[in-house]
């Protein structure tokens, strides 16, 4: 990792894109709660006052998606008339079974889809993930916190950028935050700015350890004026915070989205069992970085290609990296779920922070002790 400096942004529950994400996998939960084999692939838009619904599910039971998709908008916050969307927007549900095609492949154990995934971890933070996305996240899900708390008059969307300068592929210091929330207009901007610096953004940095920053080297709503947010502001759809979902821009990203995909979809279970590669080769300080590549083709059982980079920080040659990496899980579509659990309601808490470095997700145990 050679970038003297790396930023990486996250953004709050409530931004429009990731009110979609936590949509569709709230209907992934739902039909999982009822059917563990159930096949969904959902996609939500949501803009001024409207939600829109599309996509293929197969279950036994039938879903009420539009009262799953009103208890996310309300539990993101979005209940007064002022916002110009709450859970009663108009809503479009065109949901019908899996294609037979796909179906096919799925029922014998094969992926879902063709495609490549990546996972990667690196030691430059407990969670072993980078540093600028965890500070992101951590940002944006502080701000959220205050919204609901202490700091009512904010509301929901928001964002959080974080510039991280390294050497030698160690982190210095953090140079530069950028927060964005929208809120109350009856507030003054300098107060709120004051507000949020003491109380997100200096914690946050101390419990890292991290350089204390001045209120000066924070941009805080960088047009000067935010009141409205979410989707009467910005369209969202699923699918478009990939680089959010996983390691804010510093490993590689697969072709596909997580979020409303069961986990025959090698999109969300073969990123989960490389990340989960990743982390445990990092945790066995094997090396200080890496990045696992796996490779799908729909209807096949097993990948069809997978690989090891650890950009020069290994601590052991790689034919003893990867003789650890490929016994650590079985890899092949079954072996993943059963191996991470994966035919279970718990879904709709990832699509938002990202998908990764939370200790309750099964792809995030280490399965051999840290030696440090």
């Amino acid at each position: 990792m050679n970038y003297p400096l790396f930023v990486s942004e996250s953004v709050c529950a409530g931004h429009p894109d990731k009110i979609c994400d936590q949509i569709s996998d709230a209907v992934l939960d739902a039909a999982l709660s009822v059917d563990v084999n159930s096949r969904v692939a959902i996609e939500t838009l949501v803009t001024t006052n409207k939600v829109t619904m599309a996509g293929e599910v197969t279950s036994r039971s039938k879903l009420n998606y539009k009262e799953i998709a009103q208890k996310v908008i309300t539990d993101l916050g979005y209940d007064k008339p002022e916002l110009n969307f709450d859970k009663n927007a108009f809503f479009d549900v065109a949901v019908h079974e899996q294609s037979r095609d796909i179906a096919i492949g799925a029922d014998n154990d094969g992926a879902g889809d063709q495609g490549m995934m990546f996972g990667y971890a690196c030691n430059e933070t407990p969670q072993l993930m980078p540093l600028p996305i965890v500070l992101s996240h951590e940002l944006c899900r502080k701000m959220d916190e205050l919204q609901f708390g202490e700091l009512n008059y904010l509301r929901p969307d928001g964002k959080a950028e974080v510039s991280v300068s390294y050497e030698n592929g160690k982190v210095v210091k953090v140079e530069k935050i950028v927060l964005a929330k929208p809120f109350n207009p009856k507030m003054n901007k300098d107060e709120v700015e004051k507000q949020l610096y003491e109380l997100v953004v200096l914690p946050i940095l101390k419990k890292y350890h991290l350089n204390e920053l001045s209120i000066g080297q924070v941009i805080f709503n960088g047009t000067g004026q935010w009141e409205i947010g979410g989707p009467a502001s910005d369209t969202g759809v699923t699918g478009r915070k990939i680089v959010v979902d996983t390691y804010g821009g510093m490993g590689r990203i697969g072709g596909g989205c997580f979020s409303g995909k069961d986990p025959t979809k090698v999109d969300r279970s073969g990123a989960y069992a490389a990340r989960y590669i990743a982390k445990n080769i990092v945790a066995a300080e094997l090396a200080d970085r890496c990045e696992v590549q796996l490779a799908y083709a729909i209807g096949q059982r097993d990948p069809i290609a997978k690989s090891i980079e650890t950009f020069g920080t290994a601590k052991k040659d790689l034919k003893e990296i990867e003789e650890f990496a490929w016994k650590l899980i079985d890899l092949s579509v079954k072996g993943i779920i059963n191996g991470l659990d994966l035919k279970r309601p718990i879904y709709r808490n990832t699509a938002r922070y990202g998908h990764f470095g939370y200790e309750e997700y099964p792809w995030e145990k280490i399965k051999t002790p840290l030696s440090r």
